[in-house]
C-alpha cells in the first residue's frame, strides 16, 4: 500500500480536496477545543484554586482574585496541555467494498476517517492509521498537516479491492487489527475504529474483538464507527438470485422466499444487537453510518450530541476545568 505521488494524478488530488472542503464547511467548529492532559503540569489551562503552600508553590501562580475574596493566599494549578495523537483502525476487508445505497461502505468508512482527523487536528497534532487489508495489518506512520492527510487518502485509494485469501487461517482478523493497535500505540490519545463488524456472530458465540477493544478503551478515548448497508439488514423477496461472497469470489444460487427473508432479517437483527451490546460493555462511543444516508449530516449530529454531553458533564463534575 505504497502511496503514489499525489501530484501525478490531478483528478485524484482535486477530488480529495473537494471532499476536504465539504467536510470542513459542514462540520468546522463543532469539535474544536484544548486537549487537556490527564495530570497537572506546566501549561496554560487553569484548574482548581487551592491554598498557597509557602516554600513549595511558585508565587507566579498566585490567584489574586480568590486571595482577595478570602483574605487567604491561594494559587491556581495548571493543567498540562498536550498535543493530540490520533490513530484510526480502518477495516478494508472485502465486505467493505459492498454497497447498494448512495455510496459503498468503503467510501463511507474513508469519509469517517477524514472527518475524525479534520475535526480533531490543531497545531502540532498528529494522526496515523492501521489498515486491515488483504489478510494483513498494515501501518501508516503518524504525521500532521493537510498534505499528510491527502497522502493517507491516496494510499487508501491505491489499495486494491477484493481478497481471495480470507479463508487462510493465518489471515488477520478484526480482533488482530485492534490488538495490534493496542500493542503498538501506547501513548494516550484518540483511537477510532471503523468497520462493518460482519465477523460478529449473531447468536451466542464469543465476540473475538471485544477483549482487545476493552483494552484499547481502558487507556484511550475510543470512537467506534459502524458502517452498514441496508441490504445487510433486509433483502427483497425477488425469487432466485446469484449471490457472490466478496471474500472468496464463490457464487451461490439462493431462492429468496418470504421464509428465507424472515430468517435473514432475524439473524441480521441479532448480529447488530450483539455488536451494540459488546460495544456498550467496552465503554466506547458508538456512531452508526449507513450507505443510504447523508453520512456527513449524521457525523455532524453525533458531534453536536457529544459536545452537549461533555458540556453537561463539565458543569456537574467538581474539579473539571470549564
Amino acid at each position: 500500500m505504497n502511496a503514489p505521488a499525489i501530484g501525478t494524478d490531478p483528478r485524484l488530488r482535486a477530488a480529495l480536496r473537494r471532499l476536504d472542503l465539504r467536510i470542513v464547511q459542514r462540520l468546522d467548529g463543532l469539535l474544536h477545543g484544548e486537549h487537556l492532559g490527564l495530570r497537572l503540569g506546566p501549561g496554560s489551562e487553569a484548574a482548581e484554586a487551592r491554598l498557597y503552600q509557602p516554600g513549595e508553590d511558585d508565587v507566579r501562580h498566585m490567584d489574586w482574585a480568590v486571595t482577595a475574596r478570602t483574605d487567604t493566599p491561594h494559587v491556581r494549578d495548571l493543567v498540562a496541555d498536550r498535543e493530540l495523537e490520533s490513530w484510526t483502525m480502518l477495516d478494508l476487508s472485502p465486505s467493505m467494498d459492498f454497497g447498494t445505497g448512495l455510496h459503498s461502505k468503503r467510501q463511507v468508512a474513508v469519509g469517517a476517517l477524514v472527518a475524525a482527523n479534520l475535526l480533531t487536528q490543531r497545531v502540532g497534532d498528529r494522526f496515523g492509521a492501521h489498515f486491515l487489508h488483504q489478510g494483513r495489518v498494515r501501518r501508516w506512520p503518524a504525521r500532521s498537516g493537510k498534505e499528510a492527510l491527502l497522502a493517507l487518502l491516496a494510499t487508501i485509494a491505491a489499495a486494491p479491492t477484493g481478497d481471495r485469501r480470507s479463508l487462510d487461517p493465518e489471515s488477520a482478523t478484526l480482533a488482530d487489527a485492534v490488538n495490534d493497535l493496542v500493542r503498538t500505540r501506547r501513548r494516550r490519545g484518540l483511537r477510532v475504529v471503523v468497520s462493518d463488524f460482519l465477523d460478529t456472530p449473531a447468536f451466542g458465540s464469543t465476540v473475538t474483538w471485544e477483549r482487545p477493544l476493552r483494552q484499547l478503551s481502558a487507556r484511550h478515548q475510543v470512537l467506534v464507527v459502524e458502517v452498514l448497508d441496508p441490504s445487510e439488514l433486509d433483502v427483497p423477496e425477488v425469487g432466485d438470485v446469484a449471490l457472490r461472497d466478496p471474500a472468496t469470489g464463490r457464487i451461490r444460487d439462493v431462492r429468496l422466499t418470504r421464509t428465507v427473508r424472515e430468517r435473514y432479517r432475524e439473524a441480521a437483527t441479532a448480529q447488530r444487537e450483539a455488536i451494540r451490546a459488546a460495544l456498550r460493555r467496552c465503554g466506547v462511543q458508538h456512531l452508526v453510518l449507513r450507505t443510504d444516508r447523508d453520512w456527513v449530516l449524521d457525523i455532524a449530529r453525533f458531534v453536536i450530541g457529544q459536545r452537549r454531553t461533555a458540556h453537561h458533564m463539565a458543569r456537574h463534575t467538581p474539579g473539571v476545568p470549564r
